[in-house]
């Protein structure tokens, strides 16, 4: 096994996606999907995950910083990123997969994403699809090369962004192969399959502002805000995204 892959988008990010919708997106077969249930690391198929994920309720977040905790405790839940990372860790494995990533931001407890540290920290590569959309995304990668961590684009030595086109944003070039990390390689959205209005994540930042003065998570309040304001457009992309992340991982893992 050369990656495993985040379940968080999958089961808080998704509102209006089906488990059925999932099936005939995602065709591979391979066990690669890791979460937690009830304090075990569990790495499996698809269909088994989608059984767990019947559950979204009940899970909460996972992320490096907790993952001890969830562990020891006996808890239940999806893993992010940086927890992906602490995982692929135990089990020596090189390369973990998400599709939108943390980075730095005005969100509260988040102003420095775990998985940027997680990134600068661990001999781990990570494939995404890039910072989200109401981060700072210069900011991100600037702290990232600066913090020794090597910042790759698929097709281009630039980035301009996750859902929504902004600017462009400098990487250090183009992904041509390896996997040595510190390393993030960014396979981005398409731009011509991104949303393009840009008041939809100005409404959805603030639905995320919302769901913290309350306790609730922020990424999947603004992801279900940007869900219902796109008729389900922006899940239904993620979702593909991720895929082909885990299929551009199958791709390159001859290189690691």
């Amino acid at each position: 096994m050369e990656h495993l892959v985040e379940t968080a988008l999958l089961t808080h990010g998704l509102r209006s996606v089906t488990n059925e919708a999932i099936r005939r997106v995602w065709t591979d077969e391979a066990e690669n999907l890791v979460w937690i249930s009830k304090g075990e690391i569990v790495i499996g198929t698809m269909e088994r995950y989608l059984k767990f994920r019947t559950e979204t309720q009940k899970l909460i977040r996972i992320d490096r910083g907790m993952l001890e905790q969830a562990l020891k405790e006996g808890l239940s839940g999806a893993l992010t990123a940086s927890g992906t990372m602490a995982v692929c860790l135990r089990y020596k494995i090189p390369l973990a997969v998400t599709c939108g990533m943390g980075g730095i931001g005005d969100i509260k407890g988040e102003e420095l994403c775990p998985d940027l540290p997680a990134l600068a920290e661990l001999p781990v590569a990570l494939l995404s699809a890039g910072p989200k959309d109401m981060l700072d995304r210069q900011g991100t990668i600037d702290w990232l090369t600066g913090h020794g961590v090597t910042v790759f684009g698929t097709e281009r030595g630039y980035c301009t962004g996750y859902l929504f086109t902004g600017e462009k944003v400098k990487l250090q070039g183009v992904y041509e192969g390896g996997c040595r990390a510190p390393l993030l390689i960014l396979n981005e959205i398409p731009e011509s399959r991104r949303i393009p209005d840009r008041e939809i994540l100005a409404e959805a930042v603030r639905a995320g502002k919302k769901a913290e003065q309350t306790g609730r998570y922020y990424h999947p309040a603004v992801n279900g805000r940007i869900d219902e304001l796109t008729g389900g457009y922006s899940s239904k992309i993620q979702l593909e995204a991720l895929f082909s992340n885990v299929q551009f991982a199958e791709k390159i893992r001859a290189s690691f």
